[in-house]
């Protein structure tokens, strides 16, 4: 085992170092919106920077770049020894990253394919360290109306957004998103926003070769004067440097409550006239940065009581009624519940992990990888109203394991959902999804919100 993996109080001194050099950074920015940074990079090089780094690194997994090396890889040949030819490689000048391997992905619930990048082991390290530096420094100019790939910040707190301004009345929607956006950002207006706050000479090099390192697609290295490419380390925090340039441009009283999750975006408007001038001036802002929104996505919705709804990070809201059967009173608000796009996909994976091809695994073994992905999807959508969508979910799983059962054993499927509905008290061990939901309420946090069995997130 590695000298850098081996002892946790190591470990956690790392992580209070690298912790108080975010703060400072962070204080200093703060304190001085228009500070240029100028002494950064030896900090991306600096040993407990660059250690943990490699920690997150390794956290994160990942297949590996066209070097062919993976996480085993470079433990095997020794993280210490990786981690001082990295700093003296930047300290040096002499690092180069190597192009990134291209590959493409199915988009969840969409024959659609979109194109990942995956740098090198040694590559996302390096990314990994420079972005560990300059995101409290960009973070201190970020604003409240971007919610995506920042820290202590998650989807959930974008999709309250929604629910406070429809109860403040703000019931014309602009949905879109940013066509092409990681694809598309151009790199010298990349750099100059960058160049706002940072004028270390170093660190603006390191970062225009990452930006020119290109992706090897086809056995042929494709270089690109645009994109900061998916699957990079710094690219989600680059993407949003850009994109900064949107929020800092948008007038709330004048054009209604911007809310950015990345590339995707919604604004909540009072009126229609107000919604149709927030699409003009957002698409005005995106042509000035080089960008536009994609067409297919982009339109104004009115929320209406029976009337048409919009998806947005994986839910479809919609504004509904209460039968007011609980309280006595019919109350109007956002209800929200996962997309027929997320309901495919959790319907595709779990048909995946119970195929005809696992019919040989111990039922305990299916059973475990069906729960790990259902935990990790109900994890996620359980904060909305989705409830009867759950019960569909699991009854998908229970139906998919009595197939595996009365194949296993020759038999009818009446056998199967015999075994899995009636005989057994717990489906074999599914993953119970009752009690679990914990509905929105407007002006309350979404992690204060105690679900159905009364227990609060932790």
């Amino acid at each position: 085992m590695s000298a850098v993996m081996a002892s946790p109080a190591a470990q956690e001194s790392v992580q209070d170092s690298v912790r108080a050099l975010q703060h400072a950074l962070y204080r200093a920015a703060k304190a001085d919106p228009g500070r240029r940074f100028h002494a950064l990079a030896d900090k991306v090089y600096r040993r407990d920077v660059l250690q943990r780094a490699w920690v997150q690194v390794r956290r994160n997994s990942g297949a590996a770049g066209i070097d062919g090396k993976t996480i085993a890889d470079v433990e095997q040949y020794g993280v210490v020894r990786l981690l001082d030819e990295l700093a003296a490689d930047l300290r040096e000048g002499r690092w180069r990253p190597l192009p990134a391997r291209r590959v493409l992905i199915p988009k969840p619930g969409s024959r659609e394919r979109r194109p990942l990048s995956i740098p090198t082991v040694r590559d996302r390290v390096v990314q990994a360290a420079m972005k560990i530096v300059l995101e409290p420094v960009f973070e201190a100019d970020m604003l409240p109306c971007s919610f995506g790939f920042r820290p202590r910040r998650a989807a959930h707190d974008a999709l309250q957004v929604l629910i406070d301004e429809s109860w403040r009345g703000r019931r014309w929607v602009v949905e879109t998103d940013i066509a092409n956006c990681f694809e598309a950002i151009p790199h010298e207006k990349l750099m100059q926003a960058v160049g706002e706050r940072v004028c270390d000479q170093t660190v603006l090099a390191l970062l225009r070769v990452m930006l020119r390192a290109g992706v090897l697609s086809d056995g042929v290295v494709r270089r690109s004067v645009t994109g900061t490419p998916q699957g990079g380390v710094v690219s989600p925090l680059l993407a949003n440097v850009y994109l900064h340039r949107i929020d800092r441009a948008w007038d709330e009283r004048q054009h209604g409550v911007l809310v950015r999750y990345a590339d995707d975006v919604v604004v909540m408007c009072a009126s229609r006239a107000q919604a149709e001038a927030a699409l003009a001036r957002l698409t005005a802002v995106l042509a000035e940065l080089g960008l536009e929104p994609k067409a297919a996505k982009t339109r104004i919705v009115q929320l209406t009581v029976g009337g048409e709804g919009l998806d947005f990070l994986g839910f479809h809201h919609r504004l509904v009624r209460s039968d007011g059967r609980r309280t006595g009173k019919h109350v109007t608000f956002l209800a929200r519940w996962p997309t027929s796009k997320a309901m495919q996909h959790a319907r595709d994976r779990i048909r995946e992990l119970t195929d005809r091809s696992r019919l040989l695994l111990p039922v305990e073994v299916i059973v475990a990888t069906v729960n790990r992905f259902v935990r990790g999807w109900a994890a996620y959508f359980r904060y909305g109203n989705s409830a009867r969508h759950f019960d569909k979910i699991r009854g998908y799983m229970g139906m998919r394991l009595a197939l595996i059962v009365s194949k296993r054993h020759k038999r009818s499927r009446a056998f199967g959902r015999s075994v899995v509905f009636f005989q057994s008290p717990n489906r074999l061990g599914l993953i119970n999804l009752d009690g679990t939901v914990a509905a929105p309420r407007p002006f309350r946090a979404w992690r204060d919100t105690p679900n159905a069995g009364g227990e609060r997130r932790r």
